[in-house]
């Protein structure tokens, strides 16, 4: 069996590809690192160092790669003949590499009637959904009504912590041992992709909320807290007792308004995050804040980690968000300069003011009580007060 992934960063090598050949799939990994191409396809192979006493590691064999701007003819060909297409690039270039997903589907509705499934491993709501309209704006109407019946996009909602690192082998990839990856059946065309590991579910939705609002708005809050109180790593700050406290009592709101919306055991929900606030603390991950904090103006958005489980937590359970509130006023209180996202609502705040540029970012309307509540905890945090 065939798969072509985009992307062989350390997502791409340390969870999906590590998953992929564990499931007798040939992958090739699609990149334009022109290094990392060159080094798979020179040593066929690379390791996977599970972070923690153990440090087991895996060696994940069967691997090719292609850079797809050198040589974007021979992406299309291996799209043609694959048995799987996945995708762990990033939302941003999900859109860029629509183009050739489009031609290597329409070169292989020439060669062949047999179904494929593209699955877009991303951090997002509705990344395969993105991805399909990005690949249909490039096709025809009657394109359009065989690759409905010959393709299948399914969204998925994936969860693997893989920190930056630096290693002497370039190759090597450290990642924690949890990992979770749930694909909508629903989306599924022809038979469901042999992948050991991934978890078929008629519903995503739930699993990627509680993951969007556990996983993702803990992670978020430790790194926004983390800035503030001037602490280099994710571990660290989970090491500091206020921040600590402070993640609890957010996930804490966001596990009322899961429980309260999709019916979820209380219990077992906890101990869900109790397991998720313990990989923070892994010692064996050494996670820059500035990393988890990246690309705060998309961390801020109506539909993303922070604002939107406030807003609905304030619809759902009539109560005030107070610790996602803090969370959100930390997250625009990030002023890392090098973060060109950080930069701008720094300079958005100074030129129009703070209420302004919760509105542009949030879009929540400034008069509202959870932008008002935004406001007070910025101030609290910008006084200095932190609980």
């Amino acid at each position: 069996m065939l798969a072509v992934h985009f992307g062989a960063g350390n997502i791409g090598r340390g969870f999906i590809g590590s998953l992929l050949y564990q499931s007798s799939f040939q992958t090739c990994f699609v990149d334009v690192n022109s290094e990392i191409v060159d080094l798979l396809n020179e040593k066929q192979e690379y390791r996977v160092v599970i972070a923690d006493n153990s440090q087991e590691e895996l060696l994940i064999k069967n691997v090719s790669a292609i850079n797809s701007q050198a040589n974007p003819g021979q992406v299309i060909d291996t799209i043609a003949k694959a048995d799987l297409v996945t995708a762990a690039v990033g939302p941003n270039i999900l859109p860029l590499i629509a183009g050739l997903i489009a031609e290597g589907l329409r070169k292989r509705v020439q060669t062949t009637d047999q179904p494929l499934n593209i699955i877009a491993c991303e951090n997002m709501i509705g990344g395969s959904t993105l991805l399909k309209e990005k690949v249909y704006e490039k096709i025809s109407e009657e394109e359009k009504a065989v690759f409905d019946q010959r393709f299948g996009f399914p969204d998925a909602a994936v969860d693997r912590i893989v920190p930056n690192q630096s290693n002497e082998d370039k190759l090597m990839v450290m990642v924690e041992p949890f990992y979770e990856w749930a694909v909508d059946e629903s989306k599924i065309v022809g038979e469901k992709p042999p992948v050991e590991g991934i978890t078929f579910v008629d519903d995503l939705k739930p699993y990627i909320e509680r993951k969007l609002f556990t996983v993702n708005t803990g992670h978020a809050v430790a790194a926004y807290l983390g800035y503030y109180k001037n602490i280099p790593t994710i571990d660290e700050a989970m090491k500091n007792e206020e921040i600590q406290i402070l993640v609890e009592k957010t996930l804490q709101e966001t596990g009322l308004l899961l429980v309260k919306k999709y019916e979820f055991d209380m219990e077992k929900h906890k101990e869900y995050t109790n397991k998720i606030i313990g990989r923070f603390s892994n010692p064996h991950i050494s996670d820059e804040v500035t990393r988890v904090g990246r690309s705060p103006i998309r961390k801020l958005g109506p539909n993303d980690r922070l604002v939107s489980p406030a807003a609905q937590y304030f619809e759902l359970v009539g109560e005030q968000p107070v610790y996602l509130a803090k969370s959100i006023a930390a997250a625009l209180l990030y002023n890392y300069q090098q973060d060109e996202e950080a930069a701008a609502i720094q300079e958005n705040i100074q030129n129009n003011g703070l209420e302004a540029a919760i509105e542009a970012y949030t879009k929540l309307d400034r008069q509202t009580v959870l932008a008002q509540l935004i406001v007070e905890q910025y101030n609290l945090l910008k006084s200095g007060i932190l609980q």
